[in-house]
C-alpha cells in the first residue's frame, strides 16, 4: 500500500528538493565486512541480486544453531547479522558462542564455547585477523583462523548490568558498552551503561565514557539506564557517533509516579553522542526524547551518509521516529515519525514538566510498546532511509514494569521507506507480522525478516512485494546480503518442526 507520511521540520532549515540523494555513498564493495556492512552503518551492498534475478534465490544450506531451543526462551537463541570476511562467515548465537562457517558449502570450521546466555542483539566484528564479540559479562578477541581466544576483559560492575551489542572497531579501538538489564536481571537499580573503548590487540582500556551518572539521578537503588546496543559510527577523523538507551523505572513506581524517582531530562538516555575518539569526552549531544517514561530507546547505529555533498546523520528507535541531524552541530534537521502512534508522544514532557494532570489515568495502552518502533537498526542507500517498523503496543495497568504485552504471533509492521533528503515517506510496505530483523539493501531490492518466519524481499522503487521465502521456524535475526548469498537464521522456534537455523540463500548461476 503506498502511502503518504507526516514530516516534521524544524525551523531555519533550508530543505534540499525531494530526492536529492548522497553523491558520494558508496555501498560496501559485493560484500558484508561489518555488522551493518560498513563502518558507516548503511547496510547497503553492491552486488548481482536485483529485482529480476531475486527469483532464482535458494537454500544454498542451512546449518544448526548448536543451543538447545525451547519456545519459552525469550529472546530466542539467534538474533543477529552475520559478517563475511574472505570465503568464511562469522555469527555468534545467544549463547555467546562463535562460528566459523565456510561461506560456499556451511561446513562448521569452528566453534567457540562460551555457554553464556545473553538477551541480545549480539554478534562479531571482524578486523586484521581478530574476532570481536562479548558475553553478558566479558568482550573478548578471537584469532579469526583458528577461534583461540586472544584476550578477554570483563566490564560488567555487577550483576545488574550486561552486555547486548556487538562491538564496533575502528583505527585499533574496539567500543563495546555495558547496559542495565541481562539474561539475569531486568533493568535493576544501580545499572549504569558505559561505553568503554579498548585496545583492539590487548584489550586494555583507553578510556571509558558514562552514558549516565553514577549516581543514578538520586537513586540508584531502583534507577537505572543508558547503554550502547549497536555499533557506532565514525567520522573522518575517527570521533565517535553512539546512540543511547532508555533509562528506567519506565513507567515508574508506586512510590514515584511517573519517573519522578529520576527528576530531570536523565542525560544521556535516547540521546545521539559525538566523543573525541583520543579522550571520550563529549562534543555534542541531543536528546531527542528527554525523560522516557516508556522504555522508547533511541537505540540504533547512527548512519553516516552524504546528500548533495553535505555530510548528515541518521538516528532512529523504539520511539517511532526516525531523525536527520547534522554531524558537526548535532542540530536536528528533520524528523519523520513512522508506524502507529496513539496520542502518547509528549507524555515525557508532562511528566518532566510536572503536569500530571495531562498524564494518561491507568490503564491505557501505548504504541509504540516496549517492542515497537524501529527496533532494529535501518538501511540508508544513495537516496532513502529503509525502516522496519513493528506496530506491536503495550498496555500499561500499573506504573512499575513490565507492561502487559500481546503475544509475539499477534503483533504486526510495516517496511517504510522515506526521502534521505526531506524525511517524507515515499511508501509503506504493510508487514503481516513483528519485523525484529533490520533492513539491508542491495540493488532494487530491500530485505527483512517477519516473526513468523518469513524472509521478505521488497522492490525500493514500487514498495511491492519482489520475492519471499519461509525459514525453518520463527525468527527476530537480520539478513545480511553477500555477493551472491542472502544470509539469516531462524532463532526463535515456537513449535514441533521448527528448527533453529543458519541459512544461506543462494543466487542461482542462472540467474545472474
Amino acid at each position: 500500500m503506498l502511502v503518504v507520511g507526516l514530516m516534521v521540520v524544524l525551523t531555519g532549515y533550508s530543505v534540499p528538493a525531494p530526492n536529492a540523494g548522497s553523491e558520494s555513498h558508496r555501498p560496501a564493495a559485493r560484500g558484508w565486512s561489518a555488522p551493518n556492512a560498513d563502518k558507516a552503518n548503511t547496510r547497503h551492498v553492491r552486488g548481482p541480486i536485483n529485482s529480476r534475478n531475486v527469483g532464482s534465490l535458494t537454500v544454498a544450506w542451512s546449518t544448526p544453531v548448536q543451543v538447545p531451543a525451547p519456545p519459552e526462551r525469550w529472546p530466542g537463541v539467534y538474533a543477529t547479522t552475520p559478517v563475511v570476511v574472505g570465503d568464511t562467515m562469522y555469527t555468534q548465537d545467544l549463547d555467546s558462542n562463535v562460528y566459523s562457517i565456510e561461506l560456499r558449502t556451511g561446513k562448521v570450521r569452528w566453534t567457540t564455547k562460551f555457554n553464556s546466555p545473553i538477551n541480545g542483539p549480539n554478534g562479531v566484528n571482524v578486523v586484521d585477523g581478530r574476532v570481536h564479540a562479548a558475553t553478558t559479562s566479558h568482550a573478548f578477541a578471537l584469532d579469526a583462523r583458528t577461534g583461540r581466544q586472544l584476550w578477554s576483559r570483563k566490564l560488567i560492575r555487577s550483576d545488574v548490568e550486561g552486555i547486548n551489542m556487538t562491538p564496533g572497531v575502528d583505527r585499533g579501538t574496539v567500543y563495546v558498552s555495558t547496559g542495565p538489564g541481562n539474561a539475569d536481571a531486568f533493568f535493576g537499580g544501580g545499572g549504569a551503561g558505559v561505553l568503554w573503548a579498548l585496545d583492539a590487540r590487548t584489550g586494555a582500556t583507553k578510556w571509558k565514557f558514562n552514558t549516565v551518572p553514577l549516581d543514578l539521578w538520586g537513586h540508584p537503588e531502583m534507577n537505572s539506564g543508558g547503554g550502547v546496543w549497536f555499533p557506532p559510527t565514525y567520522d573522518s577523523q575517527g570521533n565517535v557517533f553512539i546512540a543511547v538507551g532508555n533509562p528506567a523505572p519506565f513507567v515508574g513506581t508506586d512510590e514515584y509516579p511517573w519517573a519522578s524517582s529520576r527528576p530531570g531530562p536523565n542525560l544521556y538516555t535516547n540521546s545521539v553522542v559525538k566523543l573525541d575518539r583520543r579522550t571520550g569526552e563529549v562534543m555534542w549531544h541531543n536528546q531527542v526524547l528527554p525523560h522516557d517514561l516508556y522504555d522508547w530507546d533511541l537505540q540504533n547505529s547512527p548512519v553516516l551518509t552524504k546528500v548533495r555533498g553535505r555530510e548528515v546523520l541518521i538516528a532512529s528507535g523504539k520511539m517511532g521516529y526516525i531523525f536527520q541531524m547534522d554531524p558537526r552541530t548535532g542540530k536536528t534537521l528533520w524528523k519523520t515519525p513512522v508506524g502507529r502512534h496513539n496520542g502518547h508522544d509528549d507524555d515525557n514532557l508532562y511528566a518532566l514538566n510536572g503536569e500530571t494532570d495531562k498524564l494518561p489515568q491507568m490503564p491505557f495502552e501505548v504504541f509504540p510498546g516496549v517492542l515497537g518502533g524501529v527496533i532494529s537498526p535501518i538501511a540508508v542507500d544513495r537516496d532513502t532511509i529503509y525502516a522496519s517498523v513493528n506496530n506491536y503496543g503495550a498496555t500499561w495497568v500499573t506504573q512499575a514494569p513490565p507492561a502487559e504485552m500481546a503475544a509475539f504471533t499477534e503483533g504486526t509492521g510495516e517496511l517504510v521507506a522515506l526521502d534521505l533528503a526531506t524525511g517524507r515517506i515515499k511508501w509503506s510496505h504493510p508487514l503481516p507480522a513483528s519485523p525484529y530483523g533490520a533492513a539491508s539493501v542491495t540493488n532494487d531490492l530491500v530485505f527483512t525478516t517477519t516473526f513468523d518466519g518469513t524472509l521478505h524481499a521488497v522492490n525500493t522503487r514500487t514498495g511491492r512485494t519482489a520475492w519471499q521465502a519461509k525459514l525453518p521456524a520463527h525468527t527476530n535475526s537480520a539478513v545480511a546480503i553477500h555477493d551472491r548469498y542472502v544470509l539469516t537464521g531462524s532463532g526463535w522456534p515456537q513449535g514441533p518442526g521448527e528448527r533453529a537455523e543458519i541459512v544461506a540463500y543462494e543466487l542461482d548461476r542462472k540467474g545472474r
